[in-house]
């Protein structure tokens, strides 16, 4: 429930700005709404477990303000995201059978975003910050809950569930196309610590390393429709 509240909050909050720049006679908004939608590629970047990449998709929303007579464009806009995170574990502390713990992740992301217009607004560099919210790590599978997670002596899968909900991250990316569709790749990267909050919980980390450290690494692939 405190999920969807959250999105909604958000998405009130993007139709207001584009209310307001509607309104102020310095901007044209360009496209209007777009409705976004695509692929993801997600990874943990950590020296504390051995990760591998996962599948996702992501949806969502933007404005682009068009500010004339200048080089680029800003936009502002709403992802959902939801992505797979799998850590390296054993079913049991003394097994010598290693298997990836599959972890689901939901992310809200606020987007601010400066397009360079390379060709036009054809074709756009794309850069900016984006302030993330996102769940807990979840589990795909139930049955891995009592797993233990490899680098650790007694680290058990469900110890590393509780991460930092709040993060900055980076953007980069192209977005090429037309007025009503455009292609879109962007790589997105954690600038702050996702791991950081699992130093604070009563975990057993002997064998391991008590300091935690890790940053999100997201492929994005996906088309925009603008109305």
């Amino acid at each position: 429930m405190k999920k969807i509240q959250l999105y909604l909050l958000v998405a009130l909050s993007v139709c207001f700005v584009t209310k307001t720049f509607s309104q102020n006679g310095k901007y044209d908004i360009v496209n209007g709404i777009g409705i976004f939608g695509g692929l993801t590629k997600v990874d943990l970047i950590t020296d504390n477990f051995v990760t591998t990449q996962g599948d996702g998709f992501v949806g969502g929303m933007s404005a682009t303000v068009e500010i004339n007579h200048r080089w680029y464009n800003m936009s502002y806009g709403l992802h959902l995201s939801e992505s797979t995170i799998s850590i390296l574990g054993r079913p049991t502390a003394s097994s010598t059978t290693d298997e990836f713990v599959d972890y689901k992740l939901f992310a809200a992301q606020l987007a601010l975003m400066m397009h360079v217009k390379l060709a036009g607004s054809y074709v756009t560099l794309d850069v900016g910050p984006m302030l993330q919210y996102n769940s807990r790590l979840e589990f795909e599978d139930k049955a891995q809950e009592g797993y233990f997670i490899n680098n650790y002596d007694n680290l058990l899968a469900t110890d590393i569930s509780n991460i930092s909900q709040f993060n900055l991250n980076g953007a980069v990316g192209v977005t090429a196309g037309f007025k009503f569709i455009k292609l879109r790749a962007h790589y997105i990267y954690g600038a702050t610590n996702i791991l950081k909050k699992l130093e604070s919980e009563d975990i057993d980390t002997s064998g391991g390393d008590s300091r935690f450290k890790g940053n999100m690494s997201m492929l994005l692939f996906g088309a925009m429709i603008s109305f």
